[in-house]
């Protein structure tokens, strides 16, 4: 008897532990943050953060699992690397994460007037609804399409000139003064680089944009830093945005003065509209001369840098990859030919060339993480999330995921034609590749990048070959990124193409 009630009592001790432990673990589960390292006082994990903060949340994600949390001063954040996280904080959980994260150098540089930094709210809404139906929707880009299309063959002309010359080409530079032109013209009925020196001041104030916009500020993450400029970015942000006032103040007062001699008109240009708009009184929210200029600097920025690192990381992988490049010129050459120049409608055409493109966006976003901020409490993969949590959602460590990708460091756009990935595409439908966000926070733009992408990088293939420098004795172009919001190479792109159509064909005559 004594065997039997022991035994009956060591059953009753371990199922009532079992029992405790399942509730106690199961309440702390519910109620616990993600994983991640240990932060120190004050500073939080400000120590371990690299110059390239995709890169180091990459290594983290690798270490704490594909979900954890740093805290960047007094700033919790939550760092996400799978499809499936992705989809459940910006569709799942889409309206909590509706907000963005403001900085010093975000509210000095924009007149505290940004449309892609503003709260999800009235004003959002009603720019997003003009971007998507008027500015950037399908009429309007048709609209465009010779703006773009001379733009491109002057682009293409420079090329074959140094082509035919021999000489070294940088063509980051000429991808910087092609998309410029091309924002600026929609924008402004202008050409914003017509000379080697407005080509330096526009690339210089963009690099400038977006590369502050990309930097930690001491004093926005310390609260008791709040009130010093110790790294001297307060300092910087306004030089920047005198500049920039300065320059958009004349081109404004200029288009207003023509606008009173000319009586009326059709609108020309995205400035025209919005001085329309001003004028009649009928916007839904309201809109000031700030908001037009924050407006203005959101698709400069948006539009010109972007577009040009895509094309940019395109052909350098091309450059080290020329079995894809040799494969899509046969693509190129089959479906359009040598004598005539590729265009944007030729783009569903050619799933070989849209397959390297995906293949550029999965290994090289342009934009490697979305940001986004928690405007309340709420429960992601069974952790609790805060209200005014920063997330960072990785999409350079998912493109780089073997989980995902087999063989992700390959540059290999077969994969997008195999049966598992075929459907895969990049307008924020399949969250395994999301270059353009998702939902309602995605890029207002995307319609007209991807035209933009698909024509040039077309035409870039189908007219040249691509070569390092003959004094490059290195064999391949170096894949260093820079630092900043954006992940463009780290130096210049500096090439000699050869060109393998007639120049007959890409001047028009």
């Amino acid at each position: 008897m004594d065997h039997v009630e022991a035994a009956l009592f060591a059953a009753i001790f371990l199922l009532s532990a079992a029992l405790l432990n399942h509730l106690l673990t199961g309440k702390r589960r519910q109620n616990a943050y993600p994983p991640g390292p240990f932060p120190l006082p004050i500073i939080g994990h400000l120590h371990l953060l690299g110059p390239r903060l995709h890169h180091t949340f990459h290594d983290l994600t690798q270490r704490y699992g594909p979900l954890m949390q740093v805290r960047l001063g007094s700033i919790r954040c939550v760092i996400a690397a799978t499809p499936e996280l992705a989809k459940e904080f910006l569709k799942t959980s889409e309206l909590v994460f509706s907000a963005r994260k403001h900085s010093t150098a975000i509210d000095i540089v924009t007149y505290e007037s940004s449309f892609a930094f503003s709260p999800y709210g009235p004003y959002w809404k009603y720019i997003k609804k003009l971007c998507t139906y008027e500015l950037l929707g399908a009429r309007n880009l048709n609209h465009f399409l010779p703006i773009r299309t001379i733009e491109v063959k002057t682009f293409l002309e420079a090329l074959m000139q140094k082509g035919k010359t021999g000489e070294r080409l940088n063509v980051t530079e000429e991808l910087v003064k092609l998309t410029s032109n091309v924002i600026s013209q929609m924008m402004l009925s202008i050409r914003c680089s017509g000379t080697e020196g407005e080509t330096e001041a526009v690339r210089t104030v963009i690099r400038e944009v977006t590369q502050i916009f990309g930097e930690f500020d001491v004093a926005d993450i310390i609260w008791f830093c709040k009130n010093f400029d110790f790294q001297g970015i307060r300092k910087r942000s306004e030089d920047i945005q005198r500049r920039y006032d300065a320059l958009l103040e004349k081109i404004i007062t200029d288009r207003e003065k023509q606008r009173r001699t000319q009586h009326g008109g059709e609108a020309k240009d995205f400035l025209d509209m919005f001085l329309d708009i001003m004028k009649s009184g009928k916007a839904e929210v309201n809109f000031t001369r700030d908001h037009l200029k924050a407006l203005i600097l959101d698709f400069f920025t948006a539009g010109t840098d972007t577009t040009a690192i895509v094309v940019g990381w395109a052909i350098a992988e091309l450059i080290n990859n020329p079995n894809v490049l040799k494969k899509a010129q046969a693509e190129i050459d089959k479906v359009v030919g040598l004598h005539r120049i590729l265009q944007e409608s030729d783009g569903p055409n050619l799933p070989y060339l849209n397959a390297v493109i995906k293949e550029t966006f999965r290994l090289h976003p342009p934009i490697p993480m979305l940001s986004r901020k928690s405007i309340s409490d709420c429960v992601i993969d069974g952790y609790t999330i805060p209200a005014n949590t920063l997330l960072f959602v990785n999409i350079w460590s998912m493109g780089r995921n073997p989980k995902i990708w087999d063989n992700p460091m390959a540059f290999r756009p077969e994969r997008f034609l195999e049966k598992e990935k075929t459907g895969i595409d990049i307008k924020g439908q399949h969250f395994e590749l999301l270059p353009f966000g998702t939902g309602r926070r995605g890029c207002p733009g995307m319609l007209l990048a991807i035209r933009e992408v698909v024509v040039i990088i077309g035409t870039v293939i189908q007219c040249f070959d691509w070569k390092l420098p003959v004094d490059d004795v290195s064999g391949l172009v170096d894949m260093t990124e820079r630092p900043g919001l954006t992940a463009p190479r780290a130096d210049d792109l500096i090439c000699r193409v050869v060109p393998r159509v007639d120049p007959l064909v890409v001047s028009g005559h």
